[in-house]
Formats: C-alpha cells, sequence, structure tokens
C-alpha cells in the first residue's frame, strides 16, 4: 500500500511537470493533473495539500533533474574553469526544461527559496572556496558564487523569454563574470595571475595535465612575490 502511495504521488509529479512543460510560464489545471494519472482531487490534496504544495513538489523534481546532471560532469581539476562548465550547463538546462527553469528560478517569493536552490548554492560555493584557496579570486568565495549565480540566471532567463539561445551573449557575460571575479577585469590581478586565467580558460592548448601543472606553478609564484 506505501508503495502504491509513493508512486501515485510521483505519477502526479510527473503529470504536472509534463503540463509545466508543455507550456512553460502558464498556468495548468489540478483537474487536468489528476486526470492524466486516473485519481480524484482529494487523492491531490492528500499528498500535496494545495496547488502551491504540488508546485513545490514540482520545483524540487526539477532540481533534481539538474543536480543528477550536474553531478554526471566531470571536473577538469581547475575550479575556475569547472564554473565556467557549470555555467554551460546551468544555461543548456534552462533551454531544454523551460517549464521546470522558470519555476526553479522564475518565480520568486520574498525571503523564500525551493530547497533545491541551496544544493545547487553549495555546489558553486566548494568550487568558488577551493578557487579563493588557490589565491585564483579577487573577492570572497560567497561574492563570486553570487556574481556567477544571478548572471547565469538573468542570460538563462532571458533566453528563455526570447525563445532562441545566444551563445554569443552568454560567452561574453561569462567571461565578464569570470574576469570580475579574478580580479583580471580591473587590473587587480598581476600579470602571473592574469596568465593562469588564460591557461585555465584555454586547457586545450597545453592540454589538461600540463594547464593543471602550469596554473599550480604560476600560482606559486604569485604567492611568493607578492
Amino acid at each position: 500500500m506505501e508503495m502504491a502511495s509513493s508512486d501515485t504521488r510521483e505519477r502526479l509529479i510527473s503529470a504536472a511537470a509534463d503540463l509545466i512543460a508543455a507550456s512553460p510560464g502558464e498556468d495548468f489545471s489540478l483537474r487536468a493533473v489528476c486526470d492524466a494519472v486516473g485519481v480524484k482531487m482529494p487523492t491531490l490534496y492528500h499528498f500535496f495539500g494545495s496547488k502551491q504544495g504540488l508546485i513545490d513538489a514540482v520545483v524540487e523534481h526539477g532540481f533534481d533533474l539538474y543536480l543528477g546532471e550536474k553531478a554526471a560532469m566531470e571536473s577538469s581539476g581547475d575550479p575556475i574553469q569547472d564554473i565556467r562548465a557549470g555555467w554551460d550547463a546551468h544555461v543548456a538546462f534552462g533551454l531544454t526544461n523551460p517549464g521546470f527553469y522558470t519555476l526553479m528560478y522564475g518565480k520568486v517569493s520574498p525571503g523564500h527559496s525551493p530547497a533545491g536552490q541551496s544544493r545547487a548554492n553549495e555546489i558553486l560555493k566548494g568550487l568558488t572556496s577551493r578557487a579563493a584557496d588557490q589565491g585564483r579570486l579577487a573577492v570572497s568565495p560567497d561574492q563570486a558564487a553570487a556574481h556567477v549565480l544571478v548572471s547565469n540566471i538573468g542570460v538563462t532567463l532571458r533566453q528563455i523569454i526570447l525563445a532562441q539561445p545566444d551563445p554569443e551573449l552568454s560567452h561574453a557575460v561569462r567571461e565578464g563574470v569570470m574576469a570580475a571575479i579574478t580580479g583580471t577585469a580591473t587590473g587587480q590581478g598581476d600579470a602571473l595571475n592574469a596568465a593562469i586565467e588564460v591557461a585555465a580558460a584555454h586547457p586545450h592548448i597545453l592540454g589538461a595535465t600540463e594547464t593543471q601543472l602550469l596554473v599550480e606553478w604560476l600560482g606559486k609564484l604569485s604567492r611568493e612575490v607578492s
């Protein structure tokens, strides 16, 4: 009985997700969700309490999908490069799943954020903390993470609103953010730090292993002479 109840709950979430994905940004009918699963309205209210409860469950489902994709990504070994890859993956998820994304990041309530956002934010903060440990940031790890996140969300929502990808915009904003948090945009970083970020941004030129060694050597040299 417990397994059947869990299955019904998941089917209701899946049905709501399908309706949201079919018409991103538009309202959906609870009756349509129930009809898709073959249950009565009281069953839906039993599991979720309200329409908002169902929406919250769909948002969590969206974050589960998003974080599942994040977990499957391989680390380059360089935190700044991993932030770049995470940025691109974030945009790609939003463009592929606009219905989920607009619920995850486009619907805001003052003083409230979905629990799934915290899980995603911790991954980003882990990367900015590693970058700070390497002496790669011109700002605090928290500020760097916030800078990346708000810019990433803005770029993604703009492309969803326009209903077309804009890779040039995304790349330009991404690199502007990378320059800002590493200090290379305003001259806060010296030539060695600038060289580190150039190498990290183009690992294919020297190769991943060689680039990582170069970043480590230049970072050590920068710390010793500063």
